[in-house]
Parts: C-alpha cells; sequence; structure tokens
C-alpha cells in the first residue's frame, strides 16, 4: 500500500483509535474514524484514565515491553496537547510501609532517593508528613480529557474523517482496511480479551496544592493522585478482575478517600465532584496485541497503559500496514 493511495478506516475514537488515526494521516493516509458516539466522554475507558506517562514507575509490576515502548509517550503527546506536565512522579509511603518503598525501588529504575527535605522541596504541602520516597524525574503527566479533545481536534484540522455509527469491523474491512480499536467492546470477536476494574474519583480539595502525581505504597492497595490544577485530582484506582459493575464498590470507596486523607488531612474536607468505574482490556500478560486478518487489523489490550502505550502501538499498525513491518506487540498465533 502507497502512502498517496491508503485508506483507512478506524474503528473505536478512544485513545487507541485516534493515536492511531494520528499515525496513519501523519504517513499519508485517507482516515475515517468511526464510533458510536459523537464526542470523547463518560462512555469511553478513556475518559477515565489517570494520564500518568510514567513507564519507569510502571516497571513495578508490568513488563519490559511497557517501559520501554512508553518512553515515547511523552514526547508525542507534548507535541499534539498542550496538557503535558514534565514535572516527574513522586512515590512515598508510611513509615510503616517503607518495605513497600525498598520492593519498589528495587523493580524500577529512573528513580532517584528522596529524604523528608527533599519531599518538602519538591511538594511543600507534604512537609513534614513522609520520611523517604523515590522521585522519578523524567516522568511525566497529562490530562486525558484535554488530550482527546486536542488530538480529536487536530485529526479533523488535518482532513480526518469522523462519523456516528454502531460499526462492525468485519463489515468494513470486507471493502477496505479496517482498524479495530473498540477496547473491551471488541470482546465479541477476541475471546481471550478480559476486562480489569477499574474505579476512581474526582475530587476537589483547594486546600492542597500538588504539582505532580503522588503514588502511595500499601501492601494491599498501592493508590495514586493526580493533579488536574485549581484544586481538581483524579484519585484512582482498583483493579478487579471481571467486567466493571456500574457502580464503584463500597471497598474501593473507602480505600480511595483513605489513601487521599493518609496523604493530607485536608482531603477529609474534600467534595467528590465524580466518580467513575471503567473496565480495562487485557490479555493475560496484561500487554497489547495487534492482530491482523486480511484487511483487518485488531489493536488491543492496552489495559491501563492506554495514554502510555497507545503512541508506540499507533506506530507498529502504521508501520505494519505501510513498510509490511512486524510489530513486537504482533500476535501471528491469532490472526
Amino acid at each position: 500500500m502507497t502512502a498517496n493511495t491508503a485508506s483507512v478506516t478506524v474503528i473505536g475514537a478512544g485513545v487507541a483509535g485516534l493515536c492511531t488515526a494520528r499515525a496513519l494521516l501523519d504517513r499519508g493516509a485517507q482516515v475515517t474514524v468511526i464510533d458510536r458516539h459523537a464526542a470523547p466522554g463518560p462512555h469511553a475507558c478513556s475518559w477515565w484514565a489517570g494520564g500518568m506517562l510514567a513507564p519507569f514507575c510502571e516497571g513495578e509490576s508490568a513488563e519490559e515491553p511497557v517501559v520501554r515502548l512508553g518512553q515515547e509517550a511523552a514526547d508525542w503527546w507534548a507535541r499534539r496537547t498542550g496538557s503535558v506536565q514534565r514535572c516527574g512522579s513522586l512515590v512515598i509511603s508510611p513509615a510503616r510501609d517503607r518495605a513497600e518503598l525498598a520492593r519498589f525501588a528495587k523493580r524500577t529504575t529512573g528513580h532517584s532517593t528522596v529524604d523528608q527535605g527533599a519531599i518538602a522541596a519538591l511538594e511543600p504541602d507534604l512537609a513534614g508528613r513522609f520520611t523517604s520516597g523515590l522521585y522519578f524525574a523524567q516522568e511525566a503527566h497529562l490530562s486525558p480529557r484535554t488530550a482527546l479533545a486536542d488530538l480529536r481536534a487536530g485529526l479533523v484540522a488535518d482532513g480526518c474523517a469522523f462519523q456516528i455509527a454502531d460499526a462492525r469491523p468485519e463489515d468494513h474491512a470486507a471493502r477496505s482496511l479496517t482498524i479495530d480499536c473498540r477496547g473491551f467492546a471488541a470482546r465479541d470477536a477476541i475471546p481471550d480479551l478480559r476486562g480489569v476494574k477499574g474505579e476512581m474519583l474526582i475530587l476537589s480539595c483547594p486546600d492542597v496544592s500538588l504539582s505532580r502525581p503522588i503514588r502511595l505504597l500499601h501492601p494491599r492497595a498501592p493508590l495514586y493522585i493526580v493533579p488536574r490544577g485549581d484544586g481538581i485530582f483524579m484519585l484512582g484506582a482498583t483493579m478487579i478482575e471481571g467486567r466493571a459493575g456500574p457502580h464503584i464498590t463500597a471497598r474501593a470507596l473507602l480505600q480511595l478517600l483513605s489513601a487521599a486523607y493518609a496523604l493530607h488531612p485536608a482531603f477529609a474536607e474534600a467534595e467528590v465532584i465524580e466518580v467513575g468505574v471503567d473496565s480495562r482490556p487485557a490479555f493475560a500478560d496484561n500487554l497489547p496485541r495487534i492482530r491482523r486478518s486480511g484487511n483487518l487489523i485488531r489493536l488491543n489490550g492496552l489495559f491501563r497503559h492506554g495514554f502510555l502505550l497507545a503512541p508506540a502501538a499507533a506506530r507498529m499498525v502504521a508501520d505494519l500496514i505501510f513498510d509490511n513491518q512486524m510489530p513486537e506487540v504482533m500476535d501471528e498465533t491469532a490472526a
């Protein structure tokens, strides 16, 4: 397929679909994106993302490709949205859970150890509350909703067409090259795709100011809080195997609010302005897959790494189409 004749349909306008559309458009393709909804919103897993571009922190539990490929994300997003903040990540733990901090340090790279004074310099509102931590200076974060809107606006400005429809990838693949980026909605066609439930809160707490994502370690439920600016924070997320129910569980709500209070007592007076529940699409090893069968390519399984891995996965899809280059996350056995 040549750049001047390529015509591709992308089904799904979450972070995977929009990033794939951008990668194909940049290679000269004529791209149409089809989604059931007119704009990003709470119906999509991407809407509830934390937006942490933190490949080194993810190395604590993720496979090596997540760390390596995720290092592409911050620069990619910075070229396409103004919401990227390059402030690093801070990992801390209560004194009683110091062993968790040591374990986290052993399993990750790209960090420096910080003491109580350094924590206070990074985050003045946490002064005196934690005695040691890990600072990942190379990491970044973004506002997922702003980033999705900016990415979509750029696609429209550059000639990408958007259609509202409940499309079947197989029907479109019978006529033209089609990329299935439907996330967990594609479970009807991908039997080994599973859902990992995520639950999160949006809090308003003007009395606390933070500059970067904070990960608070706990043996049972490591949690994180991401500043959105103007006293707004995203707090998440538990991970529970199985399809997400429509409501947050009482246990998750208690864990999330308790973690916020442990981070800073002022969060006791925070207002809960949003509650989100989603089902992250994942395969058994929590790594994405690119599967091709004729004119149909399926990109799925980004798990909790949507904004972190979508740029690299989209690049691989474009390389497969234009250069016949097999991506490292290609699953030939399921093609």
